[in-house]
C-alpha cells in the first residue's frame, strides 16, 4: 500500500518520537500520535507553514570562503575555543570608531543546528539541540527540507528554519527574519496554486521559537525592520511583523535577561561536561550576548558592601573598574589574538573597552524597545512555554573591592532563565504589597518541570504546541477555507460552482 506523503512523514516523527520521549511522563509519544494522526494528515491549505528560529548557538558558523566549521562541530583539536587562533575566527570583530554593524568578519551562517556534532576522546558524539522541536513538528504532519527522512519535491514542505548568526546584534537578525519569511511566503503562494489551485495572497505563519530566538521574533513582531534610534528613541510601535504572523510560541524566552548570561559572560561558558569552557574574551566580544543581560532595574546584581545598592550592568564604567570579563587579565593572551595589530595590552584594553561600551549602550536600547508594555493587535496569539521545576540563578552578590561574585539565590525556572523572566513580571517598588504588572499579553501560559533544552522533548510541550498548531483554528475560519478551497478546485475542473456562488441575475 502507497502511503501519503504526510503519512509517511508522520510515521517516520513518530517513531523519533517514541525513542525520545517514550518514558518522560505519565502520556506516553505513542499515545500523542493516536491523538494527532488524522489532524496530522490534513491538507497544508488548513494550517499554517511553521517557521522555527532557534536562540543562541543554534545555528551553524563557517569561514565563508574555506567552510570550516567555526561552530557547529566540536573537536578537542581543531575548535578549541581556548586556542588563540581558534578563539580569533570565533569571536565578533572589534574595530575602535566603527559601529557595531559595520563590523565584519569572514564567518557566516551556514544553515540550521538540529544537532551538534562532538568528538569526545576520539569517539564521535551527537547532541540534540533543536532535533526535538522538529520531530515533534513532524508528529504534526510538518515537513522540513532540511531533516526528513523522506524525500519529497520541493512543494511538499511546510516547516522551515530560520538560520542567523547569533553573535550580532538582535535587531539585524531581525531584518534578516523579515527576508526570510517573505522567501517563504512567496514560496508557499506558488505551492498553493500549484498544488490546489487556491490564490492565498495573504500567507501567515505559526513561528516557533526558543531561547534567544524568541527576543528576535518579539522585535520583528512590534517594529518589523525599523532599526533603534541612533538618538536613543524608540523606534515606532507600528506591530509591522504581525502582518505576517498568526500564531508566536516562544519557549524559555528570556524576556527580562539572564543573571546565567552575566555569570558566563564574566567567568566564560561550558555547555556540557564534556566540552571546553568557552572563554570571556570570546563571548565578551559579541554584541547580542550582552542583549541577554538583566534588567537593572530588577535589583538582581547587588553590591556585597551595601546590598542596598544595585549595580548597573550598563554602564561602562563598572566593567572597567572591576577589569571584568573581555578586559580580564587572564583573558590578555586571547585579546592579543583577538587584536593582533595592536601593540601593547594597554592599546588593546582601550579597543575592547570601547567595543564593549557600543554593545552595552546597544542592548540597553534593545531593551527599552522590547519592555515596552503593548497591546498586540487583533488576529496575533502570543503563547508561552517555560520551565518552572530547575532552581535557576537570579540574584548576583559582587564584591566591588575584588570584583568576585557569588550566586546565593535560585528559584524556580529552567536552569537558565528564571519563571519570571519568562512570563516578564514587573514589580513596581515602593509600594506593599507589591504590584505586579505583566507587559506582554499572552493568550496562553504552559509551565514544564524540565531544563532549559530539555523543555521540547517533554510530553507536555509535544501535545500543547501540536494542540496549538493542529487544532486551534476556528471552526468558522476553517470551513471558509474549505469551502474557498472547494469552489477553486471546480473552476479549476470547469466544474459549475454550486448555486450560491453564482451571480444573481435581475
Amino acid at each position: 500500500m502507497l502511503l501519503s506523503p504526510h503519512y509517511r512523514s508522520f510515521v517516520v516523527s513518530l517513531g523519533c518520537l517514541i525513542a525520545t520521549i517514550g518514558c518522560a511522563g505519565k502520556r506516553s509519544a505513542k499515545d500523542l500520535g493516536n491523538i494527532y494522526d488524522s489532524l496530522a494528515q490534513a491538507p497544508d491549505y488548513e494550517r499554517n507553514p511553521v517557521i522555527v528560529i532557534p536562540g543562541i548557538l543554534g545555528s551553524r558558523l563557517v569561514e565563508e570562503e574555506s567552510r570550516r566549521v567555526v561552530w557547529g562541530t566540536i573537536d578537542s583539536r581543531s575548535t578549541n575555543p581556548n586556542d588563540p587562533e581558534i578563539a580569533a575566527l570565533l569571536a565578533s570583530p572589534m574595530v575602535e570608531g566603527a559601529p557595531l554593524a559595520s563590523l565584519r568578519d569572514n564567518v557566516v551562517s551556514d544553515g540550521p543546528l538540529a544537532r551538534l556534532k562532538i568528538r569526545f576522546l576520539g569517539i564521535p558524539i551527537q547532541v540534540n539541540a533543536y532535533e526535538d522541536i522538529l520531530v515533534t513538528l513532524g508528529v504534526g504532519g510538518y515537513r522540513d527540507p532540511t531533516r526528513d527522512e523522506v524525500e519529497y519535491a520541493n512543494d511538499h514542505y511546510n516547516c522551515f528554519q530560520f538560520d542567523f548568526d547569533w553573535r550580532r546584534d538582535i535587531t539585524e537578525s531581525v531584518v534578516l527574519l523579515h527576508e526570510f519569511i517573505q522567501q517563504q511566503a512567496e514560496i508557499s503562494r506558488e505551492n498553493s496554486k500549484r498544488r490546489f489551485g487556491i490564490d492565498n495572497p495573504d500567507i501567515k505563519f505559526d513561528i516557533v521559537a526558543h531561547s534567544m530566538g524568541s527576543l528576535v521574533l518579539r522585535y520583528y513582531l512590534r517594529y518589523g525592520t525599523q532599526p533603534l534610534p541612533e538618538d536613543g528613541s524608540l523606534p515606532e510601535l507600528t506591530w509591522e511583523g504581525a502582518k505576517y504572523i498568526e500564531r508566536a510560541i516562544m519557549i524559555a524566552p528570556p524576556n527580562q535577561g539572564s543573571t546565567l548570561t552575566l555569570k558566563e559572560l564574566l567567568a566564560g561558558s561550558k555547555f556540557s561536561s564534556f566540552l571546553p569552557i568557552y572563554p570571556p574574551a570570546v563571548l565578551g566580544t559579541m554584541p547580542a550576548v550582552y542583549q541577554l543581560l538583566p534588567r537593572t532595574r530588577t535589583g538582581l546584581v547587588v553590591q556585597k558592601q551595601d546590598p542596598s545598592k544595585t549595580l548597573d550592568l550598563f554602564d561602562p564604567a563598572v566593567w572597567e573598574e572591576l577589569e571584568w570579563g573581555l578586559t580580564a587579565p587572564d583573558q590578555d593572551e586571547l585579546l592579543q589574538a583577538m587584536l593582533p595589530d595592536a601593540p601593547d595590552r594597554e592599546t588593546r584594553v582601550r579597543i575592547a573597552n570601547e567595543h564593549r561600551r557600543k554593545c552595552l549602550i546597544r542592548a540597553k536600547k534593545l531593551h527599552a524597545a522590547l519592555d515596552l508594555p503593548a497591546t498586540p493587535p487583533p488576529g496575533l496569539q502570543l503563547h508561552l512555554f517555560a520551565g518552572s521545576s530547575e532552581p535557576t540563578v537570579e540574584k548576583m552578590v559582587v564584591d566591588m573591592e575584588t570584583g568576585e561574585f557569588e550566586f546565593p539565590y535560585k528559584v524556580a525556572g529552567d536552569g537558565t532563565v528564571t519563571r519570571t523572566s519568562a512570563i516578564m513580571v514587573e514589580e513596581v517598588p515602593g509600594q506593599q504589597p507589591l504590584p505586579r504588572i505583566y507587559p506582554i499579553a499572552w493568550n496562553s501560559k504552559t509551565f514544564i518541570p524540565s531544563d532549559h533544552l530539555g523543555l521540547t522533548r517533554h510530553p507536555i510541550f509535544v501535545d500543547n504546541v501540536l494542540s496549538l498548531l493542529l487544532e486551534s483554528r476556528d471552526a468558522a475560519d476553517l470551513a471558509a477555507i474549505r469551502s474557498a478551497y472547494a469552489i477553486q478546485s471546480m473552476r479549476k475542473a470547469d466544474v459549475p460552482p454550486p448555486l450560491e456562488e453564482l451571480p444573481l441575475i435581475r
